[in-house]
């Protein structure tokens, strides 16, 4: 095999323990959220830890959708906490955001 040829089997590698993390990360984090969801009194630092827990899997669209899920909900308790989720997620994963002047 070249050089070229290992770079990519590793890379290959590599993107498929990616994608196996990421999911195991959404396995884990629905449930979680989904409690949150239907919980009748909210727990907002039980809110802002899963906020941040799920804020290092955002590249990946599943577990974005969730922290969007999480983030709608979280408005109506605490706006300002949650403009900062957003801000975060926007600094971390938004490429468009460096487009723009």
């Amino acid at each position: 095999m070249s050089g070229y040829a290992d770079m990519l089997e590793s890379i290959r590698g590599l993107a498929s323990s990616l994608h196996a993390i990421n999911q195991k990360a959404v396995r884990a984090y629905t449930p979680v959220v989904e409690a949150i969801l239907r919980s009748p009194i909210p727990d907002t630092r039980h809110i802002e830890r899963t906020l941040d827990g799920l804020l290092d899997f955002c590249g990946y669209e599943p577990a974005l959708l969730l922290y969007k899920k999480l983030c709608r909900y979280y408005f109506y308790i605490n706006p300002t906490a949650t403009v900062q989720y957003v801000e975060a997620y926007r600094d971390l994963w938004d490429s468009d955001q460096e487009a723009k002047p």
